[in-house]
């Protein structure tokens, strides 16, 4: 069965049932990267994607019940938001492994969309769902502040 998706602004068919996990359908069908199959639950937040807004974790969100655009970290180069994260991220190497860091980002987007200026025990709390196994979690804190402060600009 042919499911429309709509994938950073682009409209993509993909063969495949609608109880198929969002997440299979954007590495395999759609050449999406970005998100990583971690524990399959929806609990570590390495899949995480944005749908109309809204963090969600593709790895238990079926593609027949996706309506609207799904953001990946692919679309960095044509979002403000994503553009900052990934330079503060950079700039702070919040990354070690860099297995959780698509899905932090996209935890961090899906706030600094709504907050512009966000506390850290806001920017925890959006990052409740997002583990990370290197322990670089404060650098995390601080590369988000630093995009935010950067969009405030």
């Amino acid at each position: 069965m042919a499911i429309d998706i709509q994938v950073n602004g682009k409209m993509q068919s993909v063969e495949t049932s609608p109880q198929t996990p969002l997440l299979y359908a954007l590495r395999n069908d759609c050449d999406i990267n970005s998100a990583k199959y971690g524990c399959g639950q929806g609990q570590c937040g390495s899949c995480t994607v944005i749908i109309n807004g809204n963090p969600v974790r593709s790895c238990i969100t079926e593609i027949g019940s996706v309506k609207g655009n799904v953001t990946t970290l692919e679309n960095y180069k044509n979002d403000r938001v994503l553009s900052a994260l990934n330079k503060a991220f950079i700039a702070e190497q919040a990354a070690q492994c860099g297995f959780c860091i698509a899905g932090m980002m996209m935890s961090a987007k899906a706030l600094l969309d709504t907050t512009k200026n966000p506390s850290d025990s806001a920017i925890r709390k959006a990052l409740n769902g997002n583990l990370c196994r290197c322990g670089t979690h404060i650098r995390i804190l601080r590369a988000i502040k630093s995009a935010a402060k950067e969009l405030q600009a």
